[in-house]
């Protein structure tokens, strides 16, 4: 078993203490304190006993966890329902033989190409038992906004391929209602934090550093309602976190009247095969929170805490997005802009003609200026 090594820090300014033979102390190299060596190996064994118990108290914390999850049950999807009324006689169901992408729409919607993968070619399907969304969100912005929104997205980007830029790959926009698990619940727990404040002064010769540490302890609950997780194995994650938030004040009871114009996905992650991503997404919310409520510190690290999540309603919702898929060189580029607030992200390719072109031409400059450096030295 290899052996327990100890660095021991200064405890004013957390500099690396050395012991001294002069003094026969230990001192430190930043600000000049010294110690006796019996007062630093109680105050480290003091640490250690601190440090024990509240490892023993997290994991008792953990088991604790684990068991109110168990009571408490899992996510409540009682109130989903299949049946769309008369509603359901005016849908149309589509499916992509390339990607596998399952789209709902009105009857008086032409579904041309994919929104995922850009295939022309989305055939009619057979639509009965879907699962009918409780909310919808209705797009704000048009297709004329999403085309603005990615032409400013790719302006002054110099290594960007100049046919990507072409008039015939932004009109490849498509609107789609993007499903979506709307989680409710509770969080309640405890965070403890690790805090610094530091300040410098002059002394002679010296400026001098000091810092301050503290031990910073927070605890309390939140209550949250309809935390998104989309529902779509196509639509990367880090896109549609990253294109929220959504203002829920204009979310409406779903209707139909919503869809004309637009597709819909249809959800093909469960909730049960959300529940871990929604969980994190929950109890991150409360850790956001409690270390919101850290204020006046330099810094701030946390060093332990514990959350415990009653898990609520979930509700299925559709949310505005707009999309453009393209292709360049043989990989696929995805797109998305949040169709009420209209933030866009996605990758843009690259020119590797451009790239290495100015790549030679900076190489080239710069041997240049080295031959003339070198003449300079020759003078």
């Amino acid at each position: 078993m290899p052996a327990q090594v100890t660095n021991y820090q200064c405890p004013s300014c957390t500099g690396p203490l050395h012991f001294v033979g002069a003094s026969g102390k230990l001192e430190c190299d930043y600000c000049g304190a010294s110690y006796d060596v019996a007062e630093i190996e109680a105050l480290y064994a003091e640490k250690e006993e601190k440090a024990a118990a509240a490892q023993h108290a997290a994991e008792e914390k953990a088991a604790e966890k684990k068991e109110a999850s168990a009571d408490g049950g899992d996510w409540d999807t009682s109130g989903f329902s299949e049946d769309w009324g008369e509603e359901g006689e005016r849908m149309k169901a589509y499916s992509c033989p390339s990607c596998g992408a399952e789209l709902l729409c009105d009857e008086s919607t032409a579904a041309t190409s994919c929104p995922y993968c850009g295939n022309p070619t989305v055939v009619p399907g057979q639509f009965s038992g879907e699962l009918k969304p409780d909310f919808i969100l209705p797009f704000r912005l048009g297709k004329e906004d999403a085309v603005k929104a990615l032409k400013e997205h790719c302006k002054g980007k110099i290594l960007l391929p100049k046919a990507f830029t072409d008039e015939n790959h932004v009109q490849e926009i498509r609107g789609v209602y993007v499903p979506f698990w709307m989680f409710d619940g509770k969080a309640q727990g405890d965070a403890r934090y690790e805090a610094t404040r530091s300040h410098s002064y002059t002394s002679g010769d010296y400026e001098i550093t000091k810092t301050e540490h503290y031990d910073v302890y927070r605890a309390g609950s939140v209550t949250f309602e309809k935390v998104p997780v989309d529902a779509s194995s196509k639509m990367p994650d880090d896109h549609m976190d990253s294109i929220e938030p959504y203002d829920y004040d204009e979310l409406k009871n779903f209707s139909t009247a919503y869809l004309p114009g637009f597709l819909a996905d249809k959800y093909d992650v469960s909730v049960e095969e959300s529940r871990e991503r929604a969980d994190e997404r929950c109890m991150g919310t409360l850790d956001a929170a409690l270390l919101d409520s850290v204020k006046g510190y330099d810094t701030c690290t946390r060093q332990a805490g514990s959350t415990d999540l009653v898990r609520g309603k979930v509700h299925y919702a559709l949310m505005p997005v707009w999309m453009l898929n393209t292709r360049w060189q043989g990989k696929d580029f995805l797109f998305a802009m949040n169709g009420q607030t209209g933030k866009l992200v996605g990758d843009l390719p690259v020119s590797w003609g451009k790239f290495w072109g100015m790549f030679a031409g900076i190489a080239a400059l710069l041997s240049i200026v080295g031959s003339i450096g070198a003449t300079l030295l020759m003078m």
